[in-house]
């Protein structure tokens, strides 16, 4: 099993995973479809199937067209919001494609319809896959936009946090500096935290991803996993976990990157009234 990493948008991750015995493959949130038929043919294989983790536009977007251009693709996910859905799954559903195996496990909160993907073989001595969307991120976790801290708590400690601690942790998005800032700040003396940030940002530096983490490296700095932890009840000023985690997630949407100076040339177009004609148009 080869996971290829896709990046697309602005942050964004797709996920092109292949069976090598057969070349046949499945998609993760299929975003950008003239990218990932490039792959597809430079990898040599056949596209059987997309699993989508959620609805939002960033992940689904590309299902109706790759529908359309792979007569026969089968599309899954739990939201009937999802594009060109053939088959709606259910938490703990299995899926087989070949040697493949993919385990469905339902994680509400983020959207009320979020499914993430583990993936392994039978004997394989490679580390399972998990494809998390956006419920779970390094070093941070999804925005609670259909649901609630409680959810996401199960979501993070019985669902996803009960998984193999070797598994690979591949999200839907590349936010592992911005989520280990924020780490930092929680967690200020956690020498993970530091380690794990300056090689984030001498990656993002070198333009490269992040993913996958582990879940056992995640356990170490992600705040949103360490709810039980002294330095996180301290910071929070709880100590039941799941107001930890909602206090969390309220003090993670309230954080602001460090202010990026201004391009000094745009300040000077603004000085000299160069954008009012485009400012003034309704």
């Amino acid at each position: 099993m080869k996971v290829k990493v896709i990046s697309v948008l602005e942050d964004n991750y797709m996920y092109l995973v292949i069976e090598e015995s057969t070349r046949d493959a499945v998609a993760v949130d299929a975003a950008v479809p003239k990218r990932l038929l490039e792959i597809v043919r430079k990898e040599d294989v056949v596209l059987r199937a997309i699993l989508t983790t959620h609805h939002h536009w960033d992940h689904a977007r590309g299902n109706e067209e790759l529908a359309r251009l792979c007569p026969g693709l089968r599309v899954y996910g739990a939201d009937e919001r999802i594009g060109a859905l053939t088959h709606k799954v259910t938490h703990d559903q299995e899926l087989t494609f070949g040697a493949i195996r993919v385990r469905c496990l339902f994680t509400p909160c983020h959207t009320s319809g979020h499914m993430c993907y583990f993936m392994w073989e039978d004997g394989s001595p490679d580390a399972p896959a998990l494809f998390s969307g956006d419920t779970l991120f390094v070093g941070g976790c999804g925005k609670f936009f259909e649901g609630t801290a409680e959810q996401m708590y199960t979501n993070l400690t019985q669902i996803l946090g009960a998984l193999p601690k070797e598994t690979k942790v591949f999200c839907g998005h590349e936010c592992t500096v911005r989520n280990l800032k924020f780490a930092l700040k929680v967690e200020p003396e956690n020498e993970i935290v530091k380690q794990k940030l300056a090689w984030a940002k001498q990656r993002d530096d070198e333009d490269l991803p992040t993913v996958p983490s582990t879940l056992q490296e995640e356990f170490l700095y992600n705040p949103f996993l360490r709810v039980t932890e002294e330095p996180l009840q301290k910071f929070t000023g709880k100590t039941d976990p799941v107001e930890v985690l909602r206090t969390l997630r309220t003090e993670k949407d309230n954080f602001k990157k460090p202010k990026e100076r201004p391009n000094p040339q745009a300040m000077l177009a603004f000085d000299w009234g160069l954008f009012s004609p485009f400012l003034e148009k309704k």
